[in-house]
């Protein structure tokens, strides 16, 4: 049972979402709650696609090449497996779309942490994770 504090905690990722996303996606104002949570699944997705770019370009820089290949294969599982799902689960068994979300930030955590300390894709990692988990806020709503 969600109490006032973790209520207030929903309403106010909801409101600043709300605003971002209306500034960005012109179907959020009249956007249901699942409408929102596909939404917030598309930047996600974009979020992957962006570091799909920035880890080719590093690579051809030189960069660790060994974290950079994991990264990119994290993400490309984020595009592949973890988008569908949550895109077919937001309006069918919402959990699976928990699941699916809270599993892009875990993936960007873990590639974060390849670098030990000194990732070319911190912005890039905090970015998806942060996305994630204001999607993985909304989508816990439908539960």
């Amino acid at each position: 049972m969600l109490n006032l504090k973790h209520l207030s905690i929903i309403c106010s990722i909801l409101v600043v979402a709300i605003i971002s996303m209306s500034a960005c996606d012109p179907r959020a104002p009249s956007a249901d709650i699942a409408g929102l949570a596909l939404i917030l699944v598309e930047v996600i997705k974009a979020k992957a696609k962006e570091a799909e770019k920035t880890i080719k370009q590093l690579l051809k820089q030189g960069g660790n090449k060994k974290a950079l290949s994991k990264c990119a294969v994290d993400y490309k599982g984020i595009l592949i497996l973890d988008i569908p799902q949550a895109t077919r689960a937001v309006r069918g068994d919402p959990k699976f779309a928990d699941d699916a979300v809270s599993d892009c930030a875990v993936e960007a955590d873990i590639c974060e942490n390849r670098f030990n300390g000194k990732s070319p894709l911190t912005h890039v990692n905090n970015g998806m994770r942060d996305v994630a988990n204001v999607a993985r806020a909304i989508i816990r709503i439908l539960l």
